[in-house]
């Protein structure tokens, strides 16, 4: 029995590869109820509806799942618009995504990555 949950958490640990993804809120009111689909290589993994404060930004977070380490495709489609990353697993394991409008009304997905948590106070 030890030996299998040994087994277990060995797997997990080095089995369980994934990419934390942090969603900041917006604090345009533009931007309220604003669908965000993530799709990893191609594939959709996420649907995020953004939820305007006031206040400070708050922040959503998800784990995107992958198969092996190296170079991958990040994508986030908004409407009619896709925005594309390339990001490398795990040099760049932690990922903090912000949509802003810039002046002329249009639709920016800013992109932070890093190997280490991010810290949000």
């Amino acid at each position: 029995m030890k030996k299998l949950l040994i087994l277990l958490i060995v797997l997990c640990v080095f089995g369980c590869k994934k990419y934390v993804v942090s969603f900041e809120q917006p604090t345009n009111m533009k931007l309220d109820n604003l669908k965000l689909e993530v799709l990893l290589d191609k594939k959709k993994v996420q649907e995020i509806n953004l939820k305007a404060t006031n206040a400070m930004p708050s922040y959503e977070t998800v784990a995107l799942s992958t198969s092996d380490g190296g170079k991958h495709l990040l994508q986030v489609k908004v409407k009619d618009t896709i925005f594309s990353y390339d990001i490398n697993y795990p040099e760049e394991k932690y990922i903090l995504l912000t949509a802003h409008l810039k002046e002329n009304g249009k639709l920016h997905i800013g992109i932070l990555k890093q190997q280490y948590k991010f810290r949000f106070h």
